[in-house]
């Protein structure tokens, strides 16, 4: 095109939409729905603001932009912080959960600390571990957990719980932060995703597997490549590319429940093994808040509530692939607690017992 100005000519290259000029220059608006290419279609009642085929450099800074993915990016990064925090503590052996709660118990009435102590005792009676302990007392030594304490038991399979969290909070960050770019990074990120999942649920029976059956050495061996296998399954269906699609997110939430469901068979033989051991009651609690939000956290990504009820409402806060992703951290957190009791119950019992 050229235009005249006086005596002056300016030329103006032609573009095309897809050109690398016109790409280079254009700016990364936000588009609605009914304007994104039809492999970021999967939600349709999150109505606006996508990032729709972005450079690279502009997805990572729209980490600090508001977006309907913004705070999917960061609830999955404060779920990996939390994570790393809880694996530099239990590598360092630095419990300074008891120097938060005395600053917390001194600000209450006197009375108030009572109550709760008593409640608390009534509802955590029989269970004999340090938190309780200390929590009961007050006694700060008694939070402290020395090396020489915890050698009866490896704390190996904690660990290799810690890191599929990590790895799934992560990935699932780095998805919805460069979905946005291109549809082969898109396949590609969510897989990553989805694989994510699987690795967090197949490594969180790690812990309960390996501690209640180590001293039957052919049941944690049994259950743990059972587990394995099954885990492996999933993974490789996850990767076929058809399944990675949005009518697929039933079927995608169905293998993940069966992956889960698969942990009644260990759960209930450890039930009718240990059914009088004092830790049964802490364990189950902390199991099942886990199952309980995960599936909480699961109805809310196939439902699509609330954005279902009331399209466009939802877009920025609220979104219930948001809610699930809380659901899944309260999850990680509720087995995290569960392991520690477990890593417990086999350093103080050891294997003397007969089991």
């Amino acid at each position: 095109m050229i235009q005249e100005k006086g005596q002056k000519k300016e030329y103006h290259l032609p573009t095309t939409d897809g050109s690398p000029a016109a790409r280079k220059k254009r700016k990364c608006d936000l588009v609605s729905y009914q304007e994104l290419p039809e492999y970021m279609k999967d939600n349709e009642f999150i109505l606006n603001y996508y990032r729709a085929e972005w450079p690279l450099k502009q997805a990572l800074f729209s980490i600090f932009r508001w977006h309907n993915e913004t705070l999917n990016i960061w609830t999955h990064l404060i779920g990996f912080a939390l994570i790393l925090v809880l694996i530099v503590a239990n590598s360092s052996h630095l419990y300074q959960l008891a120097d938060f709660m005395t600053v917390v118990l001194r600000n209450f009435p006197a009375g108030s600390v009572a109550k709760i102590s008593r409640n608390t005792k009534d509802i955590l009676q029989g269970v004999p571990t340090r938190m309780v302990d200390w929590m009961m007392t007050g006694k700060e030594s008694q939070m402290v957990i020395k090396t020489g304490e915890m050698s009866a038991a490896s704390t190996w399979p904690l660990y290799v719980f810690l890191a599929g969290s990590v790895f799934c909070f992560l990935s699932s960050s780095i998805c919805h932060l460069f979905c946005c770019h291109s549809q082969p990074m898109n396949l590609v990120l969510t897989q990553m995703d989805y694989v994510g999942i699987a690795v967090m649920i197949f490594t969180s029976y790690f812990p309960p597997m390996y501690y209640i059956f180590q001293c039957s050495p052919p049941w944690h061996i049994v259950y743990l490549t059972g587990t394995s296998i099954i885990g492996i399954c999933i993974t490789l269906t996850l990767l076929t590319p058809a399944f990675a699609r949005g009518k697929y997110r039933s079927f995608r939430a169905c293998l993940f429940i069966a992956m889960g469901l698969f942990g009644l068979i260990p759960a209930i033989h450890a039930l009718v093994v240990y059914w009088s051991d004092p830790y049964r009651n802490v364990m189950l609690a902390y199991e099942g808040a886990m199952a309980l939000f995960y599936i909480i956290g699961a109805m809310f990504y196939v439902s699509r509530i609330p954005e279902r009820w009331k399209p466009g409402a939802f877009d920025l806060v609220g979104q219930s692939h948001q809610i699930f992703h809380v659901f899944v951290i309260f999850g990680a957190l509720a087995h995290y607690g569960a392991a520690r009791v477990f890593l417990e119950y086999r350093s103080r019992l050891g294997c003397h017992r007969g089991d």
